[in-house]
């Protein structure tokens, strides 16, 4: 694992994403099942779009995701008191090949951390669920796998209700599925860019 030492949204750490997968888009690649999900095509051309312009598209941002982002710092305190750790905060995890990365919410020597602040019916509907939500099993995964931890904890916090904190452990056989769908990927992306030389040369 190589990490970025920078903050999450500044030019320096969309710069280091820029063209590659990442964790909080293997949803696109990878289903919860382990399957081949059905956006990987069109995640491809994304990636292959980021490299042809050399930066990100303009994304939109709900007014939740606004919300979540100011109110992590909060969860993350929330979960340090509780739990009596101390959460490093890391910019930009990859693969030592930089083939894939990730941006970890928090990291202890042994584990991860993914917060994520919802809106407050969707954060009833995971405490009474109970367990890891089905979307975010490939970002998971995906982080532990990138951030080399054997296990992951998932905290979804809502200031007015109690938090879910989830343990999730490393599920090796979905990591190398995982793994072999990012080769693929990484490989439509060079035969795209490959392609559009020739049409433009």
């Amino acid at each position: 694992m190589q990490t970025l030492d920078c903050e999450q949204g500044t030019e320096e750490w969309f710069a280091a994403r820029l063209g590659i997968p990442t964790a909080s888009c293997f949803k696109d690649l990878i289903t919860s099942q382990g399957k081949r999900a059905s956006p990987f095509s069109t995640y491809a051309n994304k990636l292959a779009a980021e490299r042809l312009m050399g930066k990100s598209p303009e994304s939109f941002t709900s007014e939740w995701m606004q919300r979540g982002t100011e109110m992590e710092p909060q969860a993350r305190a929330s979960y340090e008191f509780d739990r009596g750790v101390d959460i490093e905060q890391v910019g930009f995890c990859t693969l030592d090949d930089g083939s894939a990365g990730a941006s970890p919410d928090g990291l202890t020597a042994d584990y991860g951390l993914e917060i994520k602040c919802p809106a407050p019916h969707t954060h009833v509907g995971y405490l009474a669920a109970g367990k890891l939500p089905a979307a975010y099993v490939p970002q998971v995964q995906g982080c532990m796998w990138i951030c080399e931890r054997e296990h992951w904890d998932f905290m979804s916090f809502h200031p007015d209700m109690p938090a879910l904190l989830i343990r999730v452990d490393r599920d090796q056989a979905y990591i190398d599925e995982l793994a072999k769908l990012v080769a693929a990927l990484n490989e439509k992306v060079r035969q795209t860019l490959e392609a559009i030389q020739k049409v433009i040369a």
